[in-house]
């Protein structure tokens, strides 16, 4: 009787799942890796400088909230000179500043989204490849068991199975640990979105304090 443990483990279909699997990882690994220094690059989170500049420009002090929004190359700064300069250029028209401020928001939020939707689709594809792993390792495993002309092995068979189950447990494992990574990184794009609204409100229409004031 064919060995089902080799059968199923050595068939090809099956070896293609699990290098796929292993082609996905390395993916999503790269994919985090390059996320993780975009944002540092980006400066993503920065909201210590962004409050700073904020109270240079509120209080007056231009050309200091200009330079400190420079120099800190982080994306609420650049958005935030964005928004300095149209508000020079154009005194009192706050409709222009507004705009010009989510253009460059924008603009910046579309770069933090970047290779998202490639994580995103490793999530979803994970799990499927798997269970198509399982699928084909049962049907070989199966196969292998009709064409035996003596009894069959409860153990080969067993091992069989087992060999056809890992792919669904290596699918689901990979799925769950890039669901909780693009869930970090779209926590932190939704993150600084509200921060940049807010930034780009205050800086144009002021802040309100805690008790409710101007």
């Amino acid at each position: 009787m064919p060995n089902l443990s080799e059968s199923g483990l050595l068939m090809p279909a099956t070896l293609a799942v699990f290098a796929a699997l292993g082609v996905l990882s390395v993916m999503a690994l790269t994919i985090s890796i390059w996320k993780a220094w975009q944002f540092r690059r980006m400066g993503v989170g920065r909201r210590a400088l962004a409050e700073t500049v904020l109270d240079c420009w509120l209080s007056g002090r231009v050309e200091e909230a200009m330079e400190r929004a420079v120099a800190g190359r982080a994306v609420l700064g650049r958005v935030l000179r964005a928004v300095m300069s149209a508000a020079q250029a154009r005194p009192g028209e706050t409709g222009y500043a507004e705009e010009l401020g989510r253009q460059t928001a924008l603009i910046e939020l579309a770069r933090m989204g970047e290779r998202m939707r490639a994580l995103e689709l490793i999530v979803s594809s994970a799990p499927m490849l798997g269970l198509l792993g399982t699928v084909v390792g049962m049907i070989d495993a199966f196969s292998a068991l009709s064409l035996a002309a003596e009894a069959a092995d409860p153990a080969s068979l067993a091992a069989g199975i087992w060999t056809a189950l890992t792919t669904t447990a290596a699918g689901l494992a990979l799925a769950l640990v890039a669901n909780a990574l693009a869930t970090w990184f779209e926590g932190r794009i939704e993150a600084e979105r509200t921060l940049l609204e807010a930034a780009i409100s205050a800086a144009i229409y002021g802040r309100v304090d805690s008790d409710g004031g101007v």
